[in-house]
C-alpha cells in the first residue's frame, strides 16, 4: 500500500498500514456506540507525521486529536484558551500514551495572533502534513480587527493561517487541508456589499440574524475549499470541506441561556456525540485515494453535492479576493 503522506526529510519510516481507514460503518443513522466499535481497524503507526489542528480543546476537535495521537502522530492543538488547551493536551496524552501532543496559542479573532502563530510554527516545526481548520463559534460581536466575529473566526482566521502555511504544506506533500463546514452552508449567502461596508457577513443581533450569519460563515468555508483546490492544482496538497453532522458539542457555549434551553431537547434526540461527529473529519484527513476529490464536500464519510452557491466559481474567486484584503494578504 502506498504511503499517502510520505516523509519529506525525516529519518523515521512509519507503518503505512497505520493510515488504513475502515469506513464501512461510517454512514447516516449509526449510533455513537457503532462508531466506537467499528470505524477504525488501525490505531497505530505514523510517527513523525505532523498534524496541526485548530480548535482542538473540546468537541470533535479534541476527539479528532485523540485519534491522531493514538496513531502516533505529533499533534499541535492551536487554541485560544491556554487553560482549556493544556487540560485537553493532558487528557489526550494520558488516553493515547503519546507525549507528542502540544499546545500553541492561537486566537483566530486576531490577525496579529494568526501571523505570530504562523511565524513561530514555521521556525519551530520542520513539517506539516495535515492542517485541520476545525475551530468555530456561534456568537455575535467584533474581532480585534473590527471584523464580524463569525466572519473573522470561522473564515478569515483560517484563510490567513492556511495561506501562511501553504509553502510548508507543499514542501511536505502529499499533504492535506481539511476545513470543517456545515450543512448550514445551504442556508447561507454572501453579501459582498455588506462585507465591504461592515466587514461582516450580516447585521442584526436577533436569534434569526445570528443563525443566518453562522450559515453565511459556513458557506465561506465551502467556497474556500472550492477555490483553494483550484489554486493547488499541480501541487501535492489537496483540500476538503465537510459537514460533521449535527454535533452535541460546545459550539454554542457562547449562545444565550434561552437559545440553549430551546435547542437542548433537539440535541438530545437527534445530535451525534462528538466521537461519531469526528468520523468525517478523520475520513477526509486519512482516507487514501480521495486526492482526485480535492475541493469537494463530504458528509457521513462520503462525498456529497454542495448547494449550487458553494460551487459558484465567480463567487468563490471574489470571496478569495475580498478575504485577501480583509486578512491583509493583499
Amino acid at each position: 500500500m502506498d504511503d499517502p503522506l510520505p516523509s519529506c526529510g525525516r529519518d523515521k519510516v512509519y507503518h503505512s498500514e497505520g493510515w488504513i481507514y475502515d469506513n464501512r460503518d461510517c454512514h447516516h443513522g449509526l449510533t455513537g456506540d457503532t462508531f466506537r466499535q467499528n470505524v477504525f481497524t488501525a490505531v497505530t503507526g505514523f510517527t513523525s507525521v505532523m498534524c496541526l489542528l485548530c480548535g482542538g480543546n473540546t468537541g470533535i476537535g479534541k476527539t479528532t486529536a485523540l485519534d491522531l495521537a493514538r496513531r502516533g502522530a505529533r499533534v499541535i492543538l492551536a487554541c485560544r484558551s491556554k487553560q482549556r488547551a493544556e487540560a485537553a493536551v493532558n487528557d489526550i496524552r494520558r488516553e493515547s500514551g503519546n507525549n507528542e501532543v502540544v499546545y500553541m496559542q492561537l486566537d483566530l479573532a486576531s490577525l496579529r495572533s494568526v501571523r505570530s502563530f504562523a511565524e513561530t510554527f514555521l521556525k519551530t516545526e520542520p513539517r506539516l502534513d495535515l492542517l485541520i481548520n476545525n475551530a468555530g463559534l456561534y456568537m455575535q460581536g467584533k474581532t480585534e480587527d473590527g471584523l464580524g466575529m463569525m466572519l473573522g473566526v470561522n473564515h478569515i482566521g483560517h484563510f490567513l493561517l492556511t495561506n501562511l502555511l501553504l509553502d510548508r504544506l507543499k514542501e511536505c506533500g502529499p499533504s492535506r487541508v481539511v476545513i470543517v463546514s456545515s450543512v448550514a452552508h445551504r442556508f447561507g449567502s454572501i453579501d459582498f456589499n455588506c462585507l465591504n461596508i461592515n466587514k461582516a457577513l450580516g447585521v442584526g443581533e436577533s436569534f434569526m440574524d445570528t443563525m443566518k450569519i453562522y450559515s453565511h460563515s459556513k458557506l465561506c468555508n465551502a467556497l474556500f475549499a472550492h477555490e483553494l483546490a483550484k489554486r493547488l492544482q499541480g501541487t501535492n496538497v489537496t483540500c476538503y470541506s465537510l459537514h460533521p453532522g449535527a454535533i452535541n458539542s460546545e459550539l454554542g457555549r457562547n449562545a444565550s441561556s434561552l437559545v440553549l434551553a430551546l435547542i437542548k431537547p433537539i440535541t438530545m434526540l437527534f445530535f451525534k456525540d462528538v466521537e461519531a461527529g469526528a468520523q468525517t473529519t478523520l475520513h477526509c484527513a486519512l482516507q487514501e485515494g480521495i486526492e482526485p476529490l480535492s475541493g469537494r464536500y463530504f458528509s457521513n464519510c462520503a462525498v456529497q453535492e454542495v448547494s449550487a452557491k458553494a460551487r459558484d466559481d465567480a463567487v468563490a474567486k471574489k470571496l478569495w479576493e475580498v478575504s485577501e484584503t480583509l486578512s491583509g494578504l493583499s
